[in-house]
């Protein structure tokens, strides 16, 4: 089978498509034929260097997010069947013609999205998930500041906070308002004509994928009780002493809130937009694309093309 393979860090040079012996899935794995697959910055990143602060050991099987069809199954997996359309985050090796997963962190696919509109949904909307409801505790009725509503997660978290009751306050450029509202936000702030602090108000819940100074700034339109989530921040001992709550994410795989998203985009509630789709023999461009072109939405890997 063809996989994308690394065997030292680097840039593009390093990236390979190699034949390698099809796995077989262990307990409570499946092996999944995998249809498309997403690319995403933590792909490029491994490749960078950041494989071994990760722990990772060379040579480093790339692809981390996918969608396809349970191929086998092992002992102990009750929840699928060969046949089965399933989406999910894996550990490594989604970049490929099968990857195992643990059935735990998958979920069956939504029926109304193809192959490679559900690969672009599992790590960006369980990071806005997990940020929302597991770190921010974020309730129906609250408000939210999302600090990049037009990104791969932010949009998704408009979409979820939206369909779980909160109103949402989303922040973009001008070029991407119309977008931004189309995902129901209720208010749209251009950060490059005006300063948030000025226009948000006092709000329950701040998910942060900006970080830097956006991120700084955030605690002041927070109310004392308030919560700041970050995707991509570190906060500090002086951070957490400012009064409102504050922590970053850490996605994990989860297979029953990917399958509480799933019957969010099954309902019409949640879409991911997506860039651009390659082959998995263009893999090279799409990680070049992810970490250099600034794309507008995600880039897929589809495998029959």
């Amino acid at each position: 089978m063809k996989a994308v393979v690394i065997d030292a860090y680097g840039g593009n040079e390093v990236v390979r498509l190699a034949d390698i012996e099809q796995p077989s899935p262990g307990p409570g794995e499946v092996l999944v034929r995998v249809e498309a697959a997403g690319v995403n910055p933590v792909d490029w990143k491994i490749r960078n260097g950041a494989g071994a602060r990760m722990g990772k050991t060379l040579p480093i099987h790339l692809g981390g997010e996918i969608a396809g069809k349970v191929e086998s199954i092992g002992d102990g997996v009750e929840n699928f069947r060969v046949g089965d359309d399933v989406f999910g985050i894996i550990d490594a090796g989604g970049f490929a013609e099968y990857a195992l997963a643990r059935a735990a962190d998958l979920a069956h696919k939504p029926a109304t999205l193809d192959f490679v509109q559900s690969a672009a949904i599992p790590l960006g909307a369980l990071t806005a998930w997990q940020a929302l409801f597991d770190v921010a505790h974020l309730m129906p009725g609250q408000s939210l500041l999302i600090t990049n509503g037009s990104g791969g997660v932010g949009s998704l978290a408009v979409q979820i906070a939206k369909a779980t009751g909160a109103h949402v306050i989303a922040m973009a450029s001008a070029a991407n308002e119309a977008y931004v509202r189309s995902l129901g936000a209720d208010a749209f702030i251009d950060h490059t004509a005006q300063r948030f602090e000025d226009v948000a108000g006092d709000v329950d819940v701040v998910f942060d994928t900006v970080g830097g100074e956006i991120y700084e700034r955030a605690f002041a339109v927070l109310k004392p009780e308030g919560f700041l989530a970050t995707a991509v921040a570190f906060p500090s001992d002086a951070d957490r002493q400012k009064g409102p709550g504050v922590a970053r994410v850490q996605c994990q795989p989860n297979g029953p809130q990917l399958a509480s998203i799933r019957d969010l985009a099954e309902a019409g509630k949640i879409r991911a937009r997506v860039a651009q789709v390659l082959p998995l023999a263009n893999v090279a461009d799409a990680l070049d694309l992810s970490e250099n072109g600034r794309p507008r939405g995600k880039i897929v890997l589809h495998m029959a093309s």
